[in-house]
């Protein structure tokens, strides 16, 4: 699903029932959702599994309380905490950063970032930070950028983060380290995730920029370029010399999976550094995918989506085809669709029953998802659970843990938009 205006799903009649004020029980949605499409195969709703078949929920009663943390922000993109430090950066589409004292809420503009494309969903996007923070203190942007020509692709942008008393918070040298190409005429799918793996390799999503060419000859199924892709880069912003294709002469050697079409939300594993990632689909068909080093996603030669509008498939299903990569969790046509943006996995204290557990925010459907793992890598089965702040209209736009409390940071996405966070009750 493209980060389209919301349409009427399976989840409408839930948030019309006026659900849940600041303090929160999740048991009191027990049931709600009906039937969807977990990670068991043979599923009675032709996905990949039923909720008939999930495991008991150990963290179903959970209870916590949402605290606003700041508010003003203008369609807020991405959020990363500085380590040893405690702030909270902030994206802002339109192009704004702004660093966050979570104890008192107070927003300071950083100075130095980069001009953006922000026009459709072009902007300033996500922000990661470097691992040996604050030894190397750079910070990382994705963004949408035009050439002189008005096209525009994703860039990846790092400068030094200053915070030096007396001064304003600025990024210094700040410069692109990385160019998606190719350049398009087109606002819309820049993906534009960006995380550190486990080994200190970069991953960044490109969307594939809204080709509608719907066969073989798609941008997501030709290497030769870096969209629709997921790029693996070193912190310079070079292709990581172990990616798969670096020894393909036709094929781009920053590209670690391809196939993909618009994947706005990527997490680490911390039980076994595997990169997850979700990615929106046509009509619905958006996916959760354990990403496979050189593998294809299938992207639009393989689907479980539905174009625009109709009941009629894009393409075959993941399993009709070979050499592809079928995603562990997905949502077929029909069913309402979980359009994606940010995720994390649970790994605080503050929350214990929830640990391990993958979050991630849908826009659409106006709700923070969660999602219990059990297994590793492709044959790891994933049960969507009860919804979290399915009462209050928010599309769910990023997401992080605060590193000391294990607070859940939560990015709204709106034109006068908060950041909020879950805290036990």
């Amino acid at each position: 699903m493209t980060d389209l205006p919301d349409r009427i799903d399976r989840r409408t009649a839930l948030r019309a029932t006026g659900g849940l004020a600041g303090i929160t029980s999740l048991s009191a949605l027990s049931g709600c959702l009906g039937g969807s499409n977990d990670d068991v195969p043979g599923g009675d709703d032709g996905s990949n599994g039923s909720d008939d078949d999930a495991p008991p929920d150990d963290g179903a009663d959970v209870a916590y309380a949402v605290e606003t943390v700041a508010k003003g922000f203008a369609n807020p993109w991405g959020l990363a905490f500085l380590p040893d430090d405690g702030r909270l950066l902030v994206t802002e589409r339109p192009g704004g950063l702004s660093l966050v004292d979570p104890g008192d809420g107070a927003v300071e503009e950083v100075a130095g970032a980069p001009e953006v494309f922000a026009e459709g969903q072009g902007g300033l996007l996500d922000v990661a930070v470097h691992p040996d923070y604050p030894d190397d203190p750079r910070v990382y942007l994705t963004y949408a950028a035009a050439n002189d020509a008005g096209e525009a692709t994703t860039h990846v942008g790092a400068g030094r983060l200053s915070l030096d008393d007396g001064d304003a918070p600025t990024l210094r040298e700040f410069e692109p380290i990385r160019v998606a190409e190719p350049f398009r005429d087109s606002a819309n799918h820049f993906g534009s995730r960006a995380t550190f793996g486990s080994d200190g390799a970069l991953f960044v999503t490109v969307g594939d920029r809204r080709d509608t060419d719907f066969g073989p000859e798609h941008v997501s199924q030709d290497r030769s370029n870096e969209l629709g892709a997921t790029l693996r880069l070193t912190p310079d912003g070079d292709a990581h010399p172990d990616n798969p294709f670096v020894d393909d002469p036709d094929a781009a050697d920053a590209v670690y999976s391809y196939g993909h079409r618009n994947p706005q939300a990527m997490a680490v594993r911390p039980e076994t550094g595997a990169l997850w990632q979700c990615e929106h689909g046509e009509e619905d068909g958006d996916e959760i995918n354990v990403i496979e080093r050189g593998g294809n996603y299938g992207w639009p030669v393989a689907s479980e989506a539905c174009r625009y509008g109709t009941d009629d498939p894009v393409a075959p299903g993941h399993d009709e085809r070979d050499n592809v990569v079928a995603p562990v969790h997905y949502w077929p046509c029909g069913s309402g669709g979980f359009p994606p943006s940010g995720a994390v996995f649970y790994d605080g204290d503050a929350f214990p029953e929830w640990d391990g557990d993958l979050f991630a925010g849908t826009l659409a459907g106006e709700y923070l998802g969660r999602f219990t793992v059990d297994g590793d890598g492709l044959d790891a089965a994933v049960t969507e659970r009860d919804p979290l702040l399915a009462d209050r209209g928010w599309r769910v736009r990023a997401l992080a843990v605060e590193p000391g409390t294990g607070h859940l940071y939560v990015a709204v996405d709106d034109a006068d938009a908060p950041v909020v966070r879950l805290v036990p009750e």
